[in-house]
């Protein structure tokens, strides 16, 4: 039996689409405090020219913004794809109480795979991380996407 989706993992796969229809990779994020959306995002590196313009980091920026204070106590992320080193680095900078993402990334993810930023000595702060939620749609998407750029 299949069980729906939380509702901010639906709003962020529905965002990786969105990115996908403006040639961005189809990557989704979105924030809630206290079981609210307070900031969301997609990919946007292309049409900002901007390479730190990931979901996550365009919607770190937004959340932080919106709460005015530059740390993120008592949020959640939720993301598409298994975030990459840069984006893992902001998280434990923005202190985010949790991580939840849909997808792995074997190739370029910086949490279970590549540099394991929370896992690192180094890194201050650990947010409680739970992925696989909705990685099946989110795999689909990212292969789609990729799939029309290699024909």
């Amino acid at each position: 039996m299949a069980f729906p989706l939380p509702p901010p993992m639906r709003r962020a796969l529905d965002l990786a689409d969105v990115a996908a229809d403006a040639g961005e990779v189809p990557v989704g994020a979105v924030i809630t405090l206290d079981g609210e959306i307070i900031a969301e995002a997609r990919n946007s590196m292309r049409g900002n020219l901007d390479p730190t313009a990931h979901a996550e980091m365009v919607a770190i920026r937004h959340a932080a913004t919106r709460l005015g204070r530059p740390r993120l106590d008592g949020c959640t992320l939720w993301v598409t794809l298994e975030p990459c080193a840069m984006c893992a680095g902001a998280i434990a900078l923005a202190r985010f109480d949790a991580l939840r993402f849909a997808a792995d990334d074997p190739k370029g993810g910086g949490v279970i795979h590549g540099a394991r930023v929370f896992s690192q000595p180094t890194c201050h702060h650990r947010p409680d991380v739970l992925g696989g939620i909705g990685d099946d749609e989110a795999s689909q998407q990212l292969k789609r996407f990729f799939a029309t750029r290699r024909r």
